[in-house]
């Protein structure tokens, strides 16, 4: 089968990775003439990591970092006001919890699609490769270039402003702002070590990650990567500017910015934050789910088919659980499918990912230590069983999710359904 997928951002190289395990033909199409990811960390919790060290990713050449504790502080004054032991998460379910830097984990799966060794016939991936126009019913993708291409299986993960979704939905769908920002950096460990103020302390935690909760609604999260010899840092406030409607990772920030926002955060996370050489500020947005993700030849995945919030850190992790979902749906799937019997597929990998995806963009709106917000609103996508009420028991319901066995379960019910009419 051969399939274009357009974006070769994490969702989309995960998507490779699977759909060349499963024995097809894989293009990923990218509009940067550079294939890399910004300079920021990024959360990869057991429902992810299990899947990817089944596709032989080397947490140690993409020097992950192992969450072991999770703190939480006042901003101000600095006391602690909660705190849970992670080191379980393996034990516990099958895979740790790692903190990568984004352009590590992205080159390793780079690495896992396109080498030679491996399961499959090796991805292509084309750069400099804009979209201009996609035929969800021919199967045709129209590159900004003029050249078409054509394909049995489209797949749009190229983020919250494809034009994918407007085609699949028949509608626009814009992202909306969320009235909340965040600014973004990273600081070397050796930088805040060798500083005189109080911060070093918090270097003490190995694989610690912290959060300092401020007044309405700020939050600083801290967290480290690349072996610990990197400390990534998200700040998230309440911000009113409406800006041009676009989610953009790379506006840069001043440290008089931060400041401006941050100015009530405790004089020892001040001056940690103040050696930031390279801050970034990035305008949250969402969008609710919606209602399918998928056309005759075209799907959505990723951030085009379930933005979400950074508050629960799985916005990753669910790209990489659609990558799995469609290695093991199309896989074995014959050479030359029909728009039907893609269609058909398509609508399994729906039944195995939208409502799960749909619930975690919910919870997603709210952080960690604040599950009951967001209850009432998550019941529409949980039908069986009890929704998560407090942090532990969304550990339980995240992580030790089994896509295997969900898949397999959707896939024998549709074989039986189909036998029986």
């Amino acid at each position: 089968m051969k399939t274009i997928i357009i974006g070769g951002g994490i969702a989309g190289l995960s998507a490779a990775i699977g759909l060349r395990r499963a024995g097809h033909d894989v293009l990923v199409v990218e509009r940067s003439s550079f294939l890399n990811e910004v300079g920021a960390a990024i959360h990869v919790p057991p429902n992810a990591s299990k899947i990817l060290r089944r596709w032989g990713f080397d947490a140690e050449r993409a020097m992950a970092d192992v969450a072991l504790i999770a703190k939480n502080f006042d901003a101000r004054t600095l006391e602690p006001t909660f705190e849970k032991d992670l080191s379980y998460m393996e034990e516990k379910y099958g895979s740790p919890w790692l903190l990568c830097h984004r352009a590590d984990l992205h080159n390793e799966l780079k690495l896992l699609a396109t080498q030679v060794h491996g399961e499959g016939k090796p991805v292509e991936v084309r750069l400099g490769a804009g979209v201009h126009a996609i035929n969800p019913e021919t199967g045709t993708v129209t590159l900004e270039n003029t050249e078409v291409i054509n394909a049995d299986l489209i797949i749009a993960a190229d983020g919250v402003h494809t034009m994918a979704a407007d085609l699949v939905l028949g509608e626009p769908i814009p992202a909306a702002p969320t009235n909340t920002s965040a600014f973004r950096f990273l600081i070397s460990t050796a930088d805040l070590k060798s500083s005189a103020g109080g911060a070093r302390k918090f270097l003490d935690y190995e694989g610690s990650m912290k959060i300092f909760i401020g007044e309405g609604g700020k939050r600083l999260v801290w967290y480290p990567c690349r072996r610990g010899q990197v400390q990534n840092f998200v700040a998230i406030y309440p911000d009113s500017s409406t800006g041009d409607g676009r989610e953009d990772w790379n506006v840069n920030a001043s440290t008089t910015d931060f400041l401006a926002e941050f100015d009530g955060l405790h004089p020892v996370l001040l001056e940690a934050c103040c050696q930031a050489k390279n801050i970034k500020s990035w305008k949250l947005l969402s969008r609710k789910p919606i209602r399918t993700w998928h056309r005759s030849r075209l799907v959505l995945i990723g951030d085009a088919a379930h933005p979400m919030l950074p508050h629960q850190g799985q916005g990753g992790a669910q790209a990489i659980e659609d990558g799995q979902a469609l290695e093991l749906i199309f896989y074995s799937f014959p050479n030359s499918p029909s728009a039907a019997e893609i269609g058909n597929h398509l609508t399994l990998f729906e039944r195995v990912r939208k409502d799960r995806a749909s619930t975690m963009q919910i919870y997603s709106s709210a952080g960690q230590d604040e599950a009951a917000k967001i209850q009432a609103a998550a019941r529409e996508y949980v039908k069986n069983g009890k929704i998560p009420t407090n942090q532990q028991e969304f550990y339980d319901w995240n992580f030790g999710y089994d896509i295997f066995s969900h898949c397999h379960d959707v896939m024998g019910t549709a074989s039986a359904d189909s036998e029986q009419g």
